[in-house]
């Protein structure tokens, strides 16, 4: 996939292109049904599909009180545009300027400038340009002026009628149903950080975890303990994972994701790792005492074997 991070580097001759425009949070099971139906219509007419999106949520900029969390990081996001079979992908810098541009000029700009659109895929409550201005009528309108045609995107429905969406994913994790998150992502949930050293707590119970630097990619679900997988160096482990502060201990910072690898004794220090969640054994709880958090553990890493089949 052909990756460019400004209209700059995209290099004259590009196209022409089918194109779609969006926020694509966590590239979920709609979003790669559009993008499905884009390739299909490129192929047909021998266009390049390609995404248009951004660097940032836009009410990071516009609202920032009002912006969600993102799903996934922006590396994250390429690489599943890219496991989705676009062609290319532009991510735009949403700052002061591109936010107060006209949607006239990014029409021009972006879908006929750099990448002589040929067909733009978007929803029918699409926006675009200073406070909004622009909508499909406008598009529309633009696409008979400078030969693009706009197609509507259908909503794609989910369990109960109800839209896939970035919101209803997160409301997902957030409860810890990891299995419905899934569902509607069309991959397992993870997130990526680096291995930092910590408390050295689980090595003592007998249970050494791999403990994520904080803020990692990617959104972390409801605090529990959940089966789930460790990718370190294109290798794959089945691993025990924890989130939350552990409450049996005090002064443990908030949000700590930390994973128990089954079976396995690696250094990781230090080493970039990617865990994906499969689902939740249970809610964080307090131990009264060592030994009773042991035999929880215990409990626990038994529980993670049986979904994993490990």
């Amino acid at each position: 996939m052909h990756l460019y991070t400004s209209l700059d580097q995209v290099p004259e001759g590009f196209g022409p292109s089918a194109v779609t425009i969006g926020k694509f949070d966590g590239v979920h099971s709609g979003h790669r049904a559009v993008i499905g139906e884009l390739i299909s219509l490129a192929q047909s007419q021998d266009l390049v599909p390609t995404v248009v999106t951004f660097d940032r949520h836009p009410l990071a900029l516009l609202r920032p009180e009002s912006c969600p969390e993102s799903l996934i990081s922006n590396e994250q996001k390429i690489e599943r545009l890219a496991d989705a079979g676009v062609q290319a992908t532009l991510i735009l810098t949403f700052d002061r300027a591109f936010s107060q541009q006209t949607p006239e000029d990014f029409v021009k700009r972006v879908l006929v400038d750099a990448l002589h659109a040929r067909i733009v895929f978007v929803g029918s409550d699409f926006r675009y340009g200073t406070k909004g201005g622009g909508n499909v009528e406008t598009l529309t309108a633009a696409g008979i002026h400078y030969g693009f045609e706009v197609h509507l995107v259908d909503d794609v429905r989910a369990r109960e009628g109800r839209r896939a969406s970035s919101t209803w994913i997160r409301e997902e994790l957030a409860a810890g149903h990891i299995r419905e998150a899934t569902e509607l992502l069309g991959a397992l949930p993870s997130v990526r950080s680096t291995v930092v050293h910590g408390e050295m707590r689980g090595r003592e119970l007998g249970f050494p975890t791999a403990n994520l630097k904080p803020d990692p990619e990617g959104l972390i679900p409801a605090d529990g303990v959940y089966a789930g997988w460790l990718t370190v160096d294109g290798v794959t482990y089945p691993a025990a994972i924890s989130v939350g502060n552990n409450p049996t201990f005090e002064g443990v910072p908030a949000r700590q994701v930390e994973a128990y690898v089954l079976d396995q004794d690696i250094d990781l220090y230090g080493k970039t790792v990617e865990v994906a969640f499969v689902d939740r054994v249970r809610g964080m709880t307090k131990f009264d005492g060592i030994d009773e958090l042991i035999a929880g553990i215990g409990s626990d890493v038994l529980r993670v074997r049986e979904i994993l089949g490990a």
